[in-house]
């Protein structure tokens, strides 16, 4: 019999008490599951039950080699059910928490693909650019637009997060065009009121980092109602590469301060730290993935998107974010 057998067979004698117990579960007669613990015992020179007519009782080399051997072969059921997933359909209900424009654009619009793919999984989306915690408020996963601090969670990563500032062509011809990030201080900048660090323009310039902190005539709580405020000519605004996107390629919008803006992030849907996902996650997670990389869809078509990609260091599939939140 091999070790997994051996292992199996004592933990089962462990938690049930008995060899006949054990014996009824592994379908083995008593006399058996005291032979192979004996074999198991004298195989490592070591004592692991005491044994009375009445019960079992651990040693303590018994107590130190079940808790590893219980460990081990919980792994060795996950790793089973981790190949009975693959080919299990996803179903059941998806409760995803989402940062609200990212996923109001460019996520909302592919779900009636996803859900035609798998007609047996009902979506439950809340938007929130809140820190939530997925596991206490029972989601399943989260999109999210920034870094994280909470390495329990596992980040399959899409996307750079690129904002840029940008203004109007008849703005920009009646103000001129900002050369330097010192020149924002002659400019209308709008901003956003419900998120102050949101507000500080971040730069590299030949001489090193610097910051700006948007001032202007005009704020909002909503980012979608700034982005309607620059279109509309009224000042400046830095925005996510995903929502002004068109208006550039329109002529609608125009970046400025390229060659300085140093403001991105990782795009990712995250989920708590688990061995294995449940397919109905897997399935979401694969999709976005699918429509996401390499190159993501906003950034098609952008005169300097090869030129903005190259300053971005390669997107992983995988891993284990260490720093944020939604976003």
């Amino acid at each position: 019999m091999d070790r997994a057998a051996e292992m199996e067979i004592f933990v089962h004698a462990v938690e049930e008490g008995s060899f006949s117990a054990a014996a009824r579960t592994m379908r083995l007669s008593p006399s058996a599951v005291s032979k192979y613990i004996s074999r198991l015992e004298d195989r490592l020179g070591a004592r692991l039950l005491m044994r009375t007519t009445r019960q079992l009782s651990l040693t303590e080399e018994g107590r130190a080699f079940y808790e590893r051997a219980r460990t081990i072969l919980t792994e060795i059921e996950e790793a089973e059910e981790v190949v009975t997933q693959l080919y299990a359909a996803p179903r059941g209900t998806l409760r995803i928490n989402a940062s609200i424009a990212f996923t109001k654009y460019q996520v909302v619009p592919l779900i009636p693909e996803f859900l035609n793919q798998y007609p047996d999984v009902r979506i439950e989306l809340t938007l929130d650019d809140k820190f939530v915690d997925l596991v206490n408020d029972g989601y399943d996963l989260a999109i999210r637009l920034s870094e994280l601090e909470d390495s329990s969670l596992i980040a399959r990563k899409y996307a750079v997060n690129r904002r840029m500032i940008v203004a109007s062509p008849d703005y920009l011809e009646k103000h001129g065009i900002p050369r330097t990030p010192q020149d924002l201080v002659h400019h209308n900048c709008l901003y956003l009121s419900s998120r102050e660090s949101f507000n500080d323009w971040h730069f590299d310039t030949p001489e090193g980092h610097v910051s700006f902190r948007a001032q202007g005539t005009f704020s909002a709580n909503d980012g979608d109602v700034l982005h309607e405020a620059v279109v509309a000519g009224l000042g400046m605004a830095r925005l996510a590469e995903y929502l002004v996107h068109e208006d550039i390629r329109a002529g609608r919008l125009t970046p400025v301060l390229t060659e300085f803006v140093h403001d991105r992030a990782w795009i990712s849907a995250v989920y708590p730290h688990k061995r294995h996902l449940s397919p109905k996650v897997r399935a979401f997670v694969d999709f976005l993935a699918d429509k996401f990389t390499p190159v993501p869809p906003w950034e098609l078509g952008l005169k300097d998107a090869r030129s903005v990609r190259k300053t971005v260091p390669p997107i992983s599939e995988t891993g284990i974010l260490t720093t944020g939140d939604n976003g």
